[in-house]
């Protein structure tokens, strides 16, 4: 007996600014490569495959994708793979992207791009997508220097209508309330999963009173980060995934979804079974003995 296809509705949802999405979406760092994303020499993902697994997200429900122009293997880029894949694009489909960091075209991460560098990756990724407007835009930042100059270049992008929300990614706390001070923020994208530390915790409920959604990356796959999904899973993970029938992975993305009303899930995978799993997690309401035990176990 075949079972039920779960839709990413099954998660509920969550409004970025005026638009709603869906708490299951969909990550693309991992579609133009297989294997580490950003490793050298990574082979290319299947074009068909990659293109096949989009298509088969929105089927499932996800509303929501995040990618960024610096998301490419030497033949692939998420950016033109989504615009292959869905354009023309439907109303309620919201693409997020990031800019902060640059590569060049072999894959060599470049300095972060200055305020008046900024505008080059927003136009950038119009042009990979097709767009006119970037639905959200995510500045990414690495260390605890000031935002200001960087999210007023987009801020003034958004003034002029070539994107509509703003974002901030790896961030601290001083550094969203920096960005406030200039112009709306609709989310925060941090790393966060089990084993999160108390620190980490406090800008999820930080956002939460505020509002924001809470989009953390690597929550399957934790500190392996760009390698993917973790192999060697606590005890506590394993067991309640034994215990209900489903993969760790998806424990993981329940268990982020449990955090708040306000945190959205954005797996990725170029795999469609590992899709159909994770956009099934969202349908998974774990126990309080549940959460309690995840929550003492390590990441």
């Amino acid at each position: 007996m075949t079972s039920p296809t779960i839709d990413a509705a099954a998660a509920g949802t969550w409004k970025l600014g005026d638009l709603t999405v869906n708490r299951i979406g969909f990550g693309t760092m991992r579609l133009p490569q297989t294997g580490e994303a950003f490793a050298p020499g990574a082979a290319p993902r299947d074009r068909d495959q990659a293109l096949a697994v989009l298509r088969r997200a929105v089927e499932l429900g996800v509303n929501h994708l995040d990618t960024a122009a610096f998301y490419f293997s030497s033949l692939r880029s998420a950016n033109e793979l989504i615009n292959q894949a869905l354009a023309p694009y439907s109303d309620d489909l919201v693409i997020a992207t990031k800019v902060g960091p640059g590569r060049d075209p072999s894959g060599r991460w470049l300095p972060h791009a200055t305020p008046g560098q900024l505008r080059g990756q927003v136009e950038e990724n119009l042009r990979q997508l097709g767009r006119d407007h970037l639905d959200v835009v995510n500045l990414r930042i690495v260390g605890t220097d000031s935002v200001a100059e960087r999210f007023g270049a987009l801020a003034e992008l958004r003034e002029a209508g070539l994107i509509r929300h703003l974002g901030l990614s790896n961030i601290h706390r001083h550094q969203l309330a920096e960005a406030q001070a200039i112009a709306p923020v609709v989310c925060v994208q941090n790393m966060y999963g089990i084993g999160a530390s108390p620190q980490e915790r406090e800008l999820v409920d930080l956002c939460g009173e505020q509002g924001i959604a809470f989009v953390p990356f690597y929550s399957i796959a934790g500190t392996a980060r760009e390698a993917g999904a973790i192999a060697g899973d606590s005890g506590e993970v394993h067991a309640v995934a034994r215990a209900r029938q489903v993969s760790a992975a998806q424990i993981r993305l329940a268990w982020t979804l449990h955090q708040g009303a306000h945190v959205l899930a954005i797996p990725g995978t170029g795999d469609p079974d590992h899709l159909a799993e994770n956009v099934a997690a969202g349908s998974l309401r774990l126990s309080g003995e549940e959460l309690a035990a995840l929550d003492s176990a390590d990441r």
